[in-house]
């Protein structure tokens, strides 16, 4: 097994441990793997391929969904709501 994919599971375990951490909780290591992902992806693509970049995109943007469509939300200027948990 290769380093990049090594990593990528690596990657897998962290944000595992990280969701079940409380809300509150998983801002920043949650922010850290959201900012790592699309460098192991690369990493990932240029060792393997474009099939296995599929594959980790895949399952990047299935575990990450939420913060992704916030992110989306607020840049084109639409309405966000923060989950009950996050609310001062």
């Amino acid at each position: 097994m290769s380093l990049p994919l090594i990593m990528g599971c690596v990657w897998v375990i962290a944000a595992t441990i990280t969701a079940m951490l409380p809300m509150k909780q998983q801002m920043v290591p949650g922010m850290t793997l959201l900012v790592l992902a699309p460098v192991l992806l690369l990493w990932i693509g240029l060792a393997h391929g474009w099939l296995w970049v599929a594959v980790g995109l895949f399952a990047f943007l299935s575990m990450f969904r939420r913060p992704l469509m916030y992110f989306a939300r607020r840049g084109l200027g639409l309405a966000v709501e923060l989950p009950p948990d996050l609310r001062k």
